[in-house]
């Protein structure tokens, strides 16, 4: 048996020079946030009529690409460095990694061509690969508290997959159920991962705060995001999905509350955290709305997309990049304007639409541009701390 990696090895571990493929979220932070400055800004000029040539088929298109193009990487290479902590094992790095790096650009240049097969197996083929790249260190650990990302993982592949067949007319299913599915299966995600850290870091980063979790409502909290995970794969609708989803909204807003955001406004590396979570209650708060048909899901969609899966994104990529890069986890004056360029961004594809239906086409601009400048600063900012090795000499 391998012997566990050891995290707290000597400077004389660490590989001088060009690091990108030390670790996960080196390529993916970095392919990532590029991939979300351009898509997203090209999507909003096709969007409002200004791009002659269409870049994406449409908006089935246009989500697939942020789901499983920019959030399925940053969740790919937030698992890959969390779970050598979690198991004290590697994770893929070196040619593996870069191996998977060059299969996520492939999917992504593939979707905007004509070889339709060629894109759905590829870009399938990513999400199971990582998966595979996540079990080996966490059953070699015995690690099963976190077995269940595996399978998400999975369940993000075949919801993939499902889409590609539908559109290539192999299957008779909606295309946005592939979607839907996948939107839960993040917020799955982020549900966990939240809870998990944000209150750990509240307590840890900001004193005097007495951020806590009660065992009760953590079970009602995710119980009911697994529950709408179901509910959505069984394609059921009507007032019991809204009061599945309210409830839902009421359970994540009170665990909110148990976090004390209000403490956290001093310090950036934290409040992004707060200020993104709260747009997951909003957001099924939302969608219970537009299931009794108030009114249009896309503001709920971008409640979570937008504003959810934007901020604790950005968020969690700041933190990750710091810490694992030998910096002080301390935000600066790129991360804060990053952050709030991306609320910005969430805050005007929701609001504006909700409030001013007929400005709709200026708000999609407008947020895009917000979410292009943010995620670009990130890329730019953050490029030389990525490819670089650690600061402290330590491997990783």
């Amino acid at each position: 048996m391998a012997a566990p990696l050891r995290l707290d090895e000597p400077a004389a571990a660490a590989v001088p020079g060009f690091a990108l493929w030390q670790l996960g979220f080196r390529p993916f932070y970095l392919l990532a946030s590029g991939f979300a400055a351009l898509s997203v800004l090209l999507w909003s000029l096709q969007f409002s009529g200004w791009l002659g040539r269409p870049y994406l088929a449409g908006p089935l298109w246009h989500a697939h690409e942020m789901l499983f193009g920019y959030t399925l990487a940053v969740v790919v290479g937030f698992l890959f460095t969390a779970a050598r902590n979690w198991s004290g094992r590697p994770t893929p790095t070196g040619p593996p990694l870069a191996a998977m790096a060059l299969l996520w650009v492939a999917g992504r240049v593939l979707v905007l061509t004509p070889f339709g097969w060629t894109a759905a197996l590829v870009n399938t083929a990513f999400p199971l690969t990582a998966a595979a790249g996540l079990a080996v260190p966490l059953i070699a650990a015995r690690n099963r508290r976190n077995y269940f990302f595996v399978a998400l993982l999975v369940l993000l592949g075949a919801a993939q997959f499902g889409m590609h067949l539908a559109h290539l007319g192999v299957i008779e299913l909606p295309g946005w159920l592939g979607v839907q599915i996948a939107l839960d299966a993040v917020l799955v995600i982020m549900a966990v991962m939240g809870g998990r850290v944000i209150p750990m870091f509240t307590n840890s980063g900001v004193p005097g705060a007495q951020a806590r979790r009660h065992a009760g409502l953590e079970r009602v909290a995710l119980g009911g995001v697994l529950a709408l995970l179901a509910a959505d794969a069984l394609g059921l609708h009507g007032p019991a999905l809204a009061a599945l989803l309210g409830g839902c909204a009421a359970a994540h807003l009170a665990r909110c509350g148990l976090w004390q955001p209000w403490r956290t406004l001093r310090t950036p590396l934290v409040w992004v955290l707060h200020a993104a979570y709260l747009w997951i209650p909003l957001h099924l708060a939302l969608r219970a709305a537009a299931e009794t048909g108030w009114m249009a899901p896309s503001v709920a969609t971008h409640a979570l997309t937008a504003g959810a899966i934007g901020g604790l994104t950005i968020g969690m990529m700041t933190r990750t990049a710091r810490g694992h890069t030998g910096r002080p986890l301390r935000a600066d004056g790129h991360d804060v304007a990053c952050y709030l360029s991306i609320l910005a961004a969430a805050l005007v594809r929701v609001l504006v639409p909700l409030a001013l239906p007929g400005a709709t086409v200026e708000a999609v601009v407008l947020s895009a541009w917000l979410w292009s400048c943010g995620f670009g600063l990130y890329a730019l900012h953050y490029a030389p701390m990525l490819w670089r090795a650690r600061v402290d000499g330590r491997p990783g």
